[in-house]
């Protein structure tokens, strides 16, 4: 297996890249003279990919919601009863597992046993083991996770949004899907899911620390089979209108004070690699501008006591979806709210942004990006999804340098559409 170094001499980081002979992606960030390891082990598999059809099957099949975040839990559960985070604990490594819309990881820490932890994680993660039996217990211990985070204010008003957003898009619906959907699920959708998605060419194990590139290949071999590989999945998406579903979207639930998400649905036709990096940067310079606290605008709500330190804003962009919010807490969500439409039309019609501001913001995110390099968590979860969108991460510095003051400008008239937005809010009961 041969790596390939691919550097960046202005920031003097680096990362090799191999491909295994099965097919899966593997890059490595050397961090020579670090105590710390850091490994992530993932797939392009979300709570998104419900209808797909890999090379081995005729049709396209649609699997209940909530299936990538059910086989994250077990595939932790070994066949004689362990599980893999006791042997994880049992080498003084901290571990642990994610499923997002798009991604599904599992990963570990450690400061010594860096390949017997290795081993491990490569070991559960190729090892699928499905019964009815511990299906339908994980199938009661999922139920009421989901039922805990009906209840949840943060997470109930983030995924409102997202449904005043989005017609037929499943970033919509709950990662872990509903009690009713789970209850469908059986061993056999789990291993047709696996199979699928857990093929190797699928894949990607990015790995941060002081590590021997020579000695991966083995626990490759060891775990991963070149017959798994059943090559890129075909993921099937319906057709997303431009349109909102409604403006504003309202739930009551246990808070001492509203809670808001303000949503800008992407409606730019979608992208991947270095197009979509550099459409992510703008609009996080762009948020960062308009709501950032250093800014005028969150100041004087700040100053009216309109908002607290909680109002922040974040912006995720997809190949398959994307948008951009503004939230936080405050007694009056609807002037919030309709400040931060007649600001941001305000903000098209004049110039308010200056040069001097978009050169201040892109010197602070220079600064961020390259501390990142610090921690090996920080880098490895970074990472990982961008590789996963075809994103050269090196490529950071050189992107946020070529931003100018028209890519704002352009962004901001585009994606930030004020005719457009909507307004979730969850209010005390």
């Amino acid at each position: 297996m041969k790596f390939t170094a691919v550097e960046n001499t202005k920031i003097g980081e680096k990362y090799l890249y191999g491909k295994h002979k099965s097919g899966l992606d593997v890059y490595i960030i050397p961090k020579k003279g670090f105590s710390k390891y850091y490994a992530i082990y993932g797939t392009r598999y979300g709570s998104i990919n419900q209808t797909f059809k890999s090379k081995d099957m005729e049709e396209f099949i649609t699997v209940p919601d909530g299936v990538a975040h059910f086989l994250e839990h077990k595939l932790f559960e070994e066949p004689d009863g362990t599980n893999a985070f006791d042997k994880f604990a049992g080498t003084g490594a901290s571990s642990n597992a994610f499923t997002s819309f798009d991604i599904t990881a599992y990963l570990f820490t450690c400061t010594d046993k860096f390949y017997e932890n290795l081993d491990i994680l490569l070991s559960f993660v190729n090892s699928p083991y499905f019964t009815d039996e511990n299906v339908s217990k994980e199938q009661g211990i999922i139920g009421q996770e989901i039922k805990m985070y009906e209840d949840e204010p943060s997470w109930r008003v983030f995924f409102n949004m997202l449904g005043a957003m989005y017609h037929n898009n499943p970033v919509k619906i709950d990662i872990a899907g509903t009690v009713e959907s789970i209850s469908k699920i059986t061993p056999e959708v789990l291993y047709t899911c696996y199979k699928t998605f857990y093929n190797p060419s699928n894949m990607v194990l990015t790995l941060v620390g002081d590590i021997d590139e020579k000695r991966i290949e083995e626990y490759l071999d060891k775990y991963v089979k070149e017959e798994n590989n059943l090559g890129e999945v075909d993921k099937r998406y319906e057709a997303e209108p431009r349109e909102r579903v409604k403006e504003i979207v309202e739930q009551s639930l246990s808070v001492s004070q509203p809670l808001f998400s303000i949503g800008f649905k992407e409606t730019e036709p979608m992208a991947t690699g270095r197009e979509l990096y550099k459409r992510e940067i703008v609009t996080s310079i762009l948020a960062e501008l308009l709501f950032g606290s250093s800014s005028e605008f969150y100041m004087s709500l700040y100053s009216e006591g309109l908002i607290d330190s909680s109002f922040s804003s974040e912006c995720e962009l997809k190949p398959h979806y994307g948008f951009s919010a503004v939230s936080g807490e405050s007694s009056k969500p609807r002037e919030v709210y309709s400040r931060v439409l007649k600001y941001i039309d305000e903000v098209k019609n004049s110039d308010l942004i200056k040069e001097e501001d978009v050169l201040r913001i892109k010197k602070l995110f220079i600064g961020r990006n390259l501390r990142k390099y610090n921690n090996v968590e920080n880098i490895g979860n970074d990472v990982i999804s961008r590789f996963m969108c075809g994103i050269n991460p090196l490529e950071y510095s050189d992107i946020i340098s070529e931003i100018t003051l028209d890519d704002i400008k352009e962004r901001l008239s585009k994606h930030f559409d004020t005719s457009n937005s909507v307004l979730s809010i969850v209010n005390p009961a």
